[in-house]
């Protein structure tokens, strides 16, 4: 049996995804639900990690532990070879995640009441975070149409103008699945220079896309206009290791390098755990074939559910996305609201998603599916979606 297929018991595990939903979806009783909401797979992670991480366990003493060259250099190899972006080990500062790292940040680079550009509907933490630092959120909601997203420039440079110093760019585009075009990372960056505006592109999903697509990593594009972006990568998303807690933050300015190693100084942020180390550096090393695997199982789930539901559902739309293991269903053509649509699914199907609406306003009348789970799940899900729409 692939480890793709096997479905492997994560409740009572301390597990967000599986042991909290009675908190979050404010239900009485959770113990019947199936996951298919937050963004972490039920897939094992490769066995090159696991092993990695049980041969540092071996070593009996745990002190303090720095990223070595190697490190950095199994980061550096992985970046060239998938994405043909071409980094230096000394552009690199490690943090405890993607989302931690836009929190420094934010904070390192803005002052509270300044501006910060998203484009909505967006990963929550891009609005949730600067807004819990006083930061003023400047949302240009994309255009959409048949599922397809695309920046409205000309509302992008008008938002621009109202003292935004941070735009975050989420690449490829989390919930829509969007691996963005070449056309488009010029212009986002051309607009950025004019008026001065620092980029933070998280591209945590640039290796989960699907061929006929390919990510271009922001700052390839940029030439002199490098020094203004900060790219966040991971291989927590890649590989399933989110509770292992590891990023990097590359920057090609050393000014901007400086001010994040004071930042992180400050608040006495220390270098990943030798566990955390371990995980990442077999991952970018070693885990290719694993990632090849788990590109096509997704694919097919994909495939599956699309033409389930989208048949079995009237009003359903769900086109496939570039990147990611999520699928954002717009559900607008049943003429349910959020609240109801919900209902049916926590209560009816038993079945835990996530509403549109968390990404923002623009979101609103969409559904998040992770489908990054054994086959017998996704089919589990799909029956559970159908039943509670025909309720």
């Amino acid at each position: 049996m692939s480890i793709f297929e096997e479905v492997i018991e994560r409740r009572e595990t301390r597990s967000v995804k599986w042991d909290l939903m009675q908190k979050i979806y404010g239900i009485e009783d959770a113990s019947d639900m199936l996951p298919m909401w937050i963004a972490d797979m039920d897939f094992a992670a490769p066995d090159v990690i696991v092993n990695a991480m049980k041969e540092r366990l071996d070593h009996p003493v745990f002190g303090y532990s720095y990223m070595c060259e190697g490190c950095k250099d199994a980061v550096r190899t992985w970046l060239a070879e998938r994405h043909g972006w071409q980094t230096d080990n000394d552009w690199m500062l490690f943090h405890h995640g993607v989302v931690p790292a836009i929190a420094s940040v934010v904070e390192t680079f803005t002052t509270p009441g300044d501006g910060i550009l998203i484009t909505s509907p967006v990963y929550p933490p891009f609005f949730q975070i600067p807004g819990r630092q006083q930061r003023t959120i400047v949302d240009c909601a994309m255009h959409e149409e048949n599922g397809a997203y695309s920046i409205d420039f000309e509302a992008f440079e008008k938002r621009l103008q109202q003292n935004v110093k941070l735009f975050i760019l989420c690449n490829p585009h989390n919930p829509g699945g969007i691996v963005w075009k070449e056309d488009e990372l010029k212009e986002i960056i051309r607009l950025c220079a004019k008026y001065d505006v620092l980029i933070l592109s998280d591209e945590i999903h640039a290796d989960l896309v699907f061929p006929g697509h390919t990510h271009i990593p922001l700052v390839t594009l940029a030439g002199e206009e490098a020094k203004r972006i900060i790219t966040c990568v991971a291989p927590t998303k890649t590989f399933n290791i989110a509770g292992v807690q590891a990023s990097v933050m590359i920057a090609t300015d050393p000014g901007v390098r400086e001010q994040l190693s004071l930042h992180a100084m400050a608040h006495g942020q220390m270098d990943l755990s030798p566990f955390a180390a371990a995980a990442l550096t077999a991952a970018y090393r070693e885990g290719g074939p694993w990632l090849a695997e788990l590109l096509e199982t997704v694919s097919c789930n994909m495939d599956y559910v699309i033409h389930e539901l989208t048949t079995a559902v009237p009003g359903l739309k769900i086109a496939k996305p570039h990147a990611t293991y999520l699928l954002w269903i717009d559900y607008r053509g049943t003429g349910l609201t959020e609240e109801a649509m919900m209902d049916k699914l926590l209560t009816t199907g038993k079945l835990a998603l996530e509403p549109g609406s968390k990404y923002g306003e623009a979101g609103r009348g969409f559904l998040r599916m992770n489908v990054a789970t054994p086959r017998a799940l996704v089919e589990e899900g799909v029956k559970r979606f159908i039943m509670a729409m025909n309720d």
